[in-house]
């Protein structure tokens, strides 16, 4: 029973948020490409033995593979799954034929082919937000501190009960959740808060002390705050609604904000803010996916679209292999007026793999050790 209850309350619902992010990115991948009329030979959701799959007309070979932690597309001419030119080969081709690698294509769309992928994955992320709030609205509440909690920081800088926060380091903002993400992700740095009082504006300075929570299911969760609640009374709880166009224009502000949300997380632990802990891989995603599970459908698919957007920031660091790394090779390329020589490319591809197989480690093992240690 405990493994049937592993394997529908984790695994599945993992593997399945999964090979819908990572299809997602493929065919973002495979449908410029074909646009741009490069060659595709495989189209794989997953890594290592075929499990099945079938060739279309165009000789591409649609697969679902055996290990699913990922996927890839295969374009004619390449070496392997990352994209690596075989070069040996492409000497070999005619010019018709180089035409239709990746390799061989125009600059401009080789680097369009690789950008599609993350693209994707933000469109599926605004897409899921749109949807959501379309069918269920978004609960909000109007930034009116209710109380402050004695010894923070906010009783430090002396925000006051009934205190209307209107910016934030001169943002207007709208919601106590613009003020509750606008901390998080700030601990240990003076932010200048505007808030209303009587009939005036003040800016207050503020320093959200870094704090660690645990959330429902458990887990440890480590941001700043700054000691201030609001209630139904003085916030004026409410569900927003919106159009079509208005759950759209949502999802894009959703997606903008955990994408710099995620940035501000980096630069913390460079600048030893924030550890680095909360960095998880495949073992964390499940596990969460499962937590999500239990709380419906909406919470998986909101938890589905926060992934898809860090798959697609992922697949954009400048790191050899991953799409991040290509387009920074073609930048390269596009200065220097010719592409970086087969030898470099193959000593440049290797350190990537390197550091993905560094990373994959490190966040394995912050999934398992790393959290009983800490």
């Amino acid at each position: 029973m405990a493994i049937i209850g592993l394997l529908t309350g984790y695994i599945i619902p993992f593997i399945i948020v999964l090979s819908v992010l990572v299809f997602v990115h493929e065919m973002g991948h495979y449908l410029v490409g074909r646009w741009c009329g490069i060659r595709v030979t495989a189209f794989s959701v997953g890594f290592g033995p075929e499990l099945f799959g079938y060739t279309d007309s165009h000789g591409t070979r649609w697969k679902l593979s055996a290990v699913p932690l990922g996927g890839y597309v295969k374009f004619f001419g390449d070496e392997d799954a990352a994209s690596v030119p075989d070069t040996a080969n492409l000497e070999k081709f005619t010019p018709e034929e180089r035409a239709q690698t990746l390799a061989g294509a125009r600059l401009w769309k080789r680097a369009a082919t690789v950008a599609a992928g993350p693209i994707a994955n933000f469109v599926l992320a605004i897409v899921i937000f749109a949807a959501l709030f379309s069918v269920y609205g978004k609960m909000v509440s109007d930034p009116v501190v209710a109380e402050v909690r004695p010894e923070s920081a906010a009783a430090s800088a002396g925000i006051e009960p009934g205190d209307l926060l209107v910016a934030l380091d001169g943002d207007k903002i709208r919601t106590f959740d613009d003020v509750r993400r606008y901390v998080a992700v700030r601990p240990q740095t003076q932010i200048v808060i505007t808030v209303e009082r009587d009939g005036r504006e003040i800016d207050v300075p503020v320093t959200p002390q870094r704090t660690e929570i645990t959330d429902q299911f458990g887990n440890k969760v480590e941001l700043g705050q700054i000691g201030i609640v609001t209630n139904a009374e003085r916030g004026n709880f409410r569900l927003e609604t919106y159009s079509p166009m208005g759950a759209v224009a949502e999802g894009v502000r959703e997606t903008g904000h955990i994408i710099s949300g995620t940035f501000s997380y980096l630069g913390n632990i460079f600048s030893g803010r924030m550890s680095a802990d909360q960095i998880g891989g495949p073992i964390r995603i499940a596990e969460t996916t499962g937590q999500m599970a239990t709380l419906g459908f909406a919470a998986v698919l909101n938890f589905a679209a926060v992934i898809s957007v860090s798959l697609g920031l992922m697949n954009l660091f400048p790191i050899p292999v991953l799409d991040g790394g290509h387009l920074v090779m073609y930048a390269l390329e596009a200065v220097r007026g010719k592409p970086l020589s087969p030898r470099v490319q193959d000593v440049v591809f290797r350190f990537g793999l390197a550091m993905i197989l560094t990373l994959m480690v490190f966040a394995t093992w912050n999934d398992t050790f790393g959290r009983w240690i800490g």
